[in-house]
């Protein structure tokens, strides 16, 4: 009768012990598979309508890739940083404009300033699904050979910026 009593007892324990790991963890920090991998090829017209981009056209140098929409909220709270990221021109940030009305988005960086090089359009989330996008915002930093060395699920917030992406921008453009 005790061995009975204790199998569940022990499996519960083991189950809250997971649990309480788990809500340590940052939910910012998942790892993701495409760090270390070469980015993902697309070709997309551009917000502006007048191009396509493709990451082939970035070859040989570091940039930021920023999934972002006008209907997000959390994109509207990282903006500011990345509009005066922009103005430091360290490297290209490009932006990809997920699952959006082309005119919203126009609209929306009209309003709050654009800190892109350029815009593509990811109307049907099919370059977004090719990322692993959770959800918008997400941040991207791509070597000179077009890999992927760093993702950011969220907001880019100052911290990270500073403690995070200058280090490794300045380590790769060495």
């Amino acid at each position: 009768m005790k061995k009975r009593f204790l199998w569940p007892l022990a499996i519960f324990i083991v189950l809250v012990g997971f649990l309480a790991v788990g809500l340590k963890r940052d939910p910012s920090l998942v790892p993701s598979p495409l760090v270390g991998k070469p980015a993902p090829v697309f070709d997309l017209p551009q917000l502006d309508a007048t191009a396509r981009f493709a990451p082939k056209d970035l070859q040989g140098q570091v940039w930021i890739f920023n999934v972002w929409a006008s209907w997000c909220v959390a994109c509207r709270e990282e903006h500011p940083v990345l509009v005066a990221l922009s103005r430091e021109k360290l490297v290209p940030l490009v932006g990809l404009n997920y699952k959006d009305q082309s005119a919203d988005a126009k609209l929306w960086l009209e309003r709050h300033g654009n800190p892109y090089t350029l815009s593509a359009v990811d109307a049907d989330g099919r370059v977004g699904i090719d990322y692993g996008v959770y959800g918008v915002p997400e941040t991207y930093v791509i070597d000179k050979a077009g890999v992927i060395r760093f993702k950011q699920i969220g907001p880019v917030t100052r911290e990270v910026l500073d403690e995070k992406i200058r280090p490794l921008l300045k380590e790769l453009q060495r």
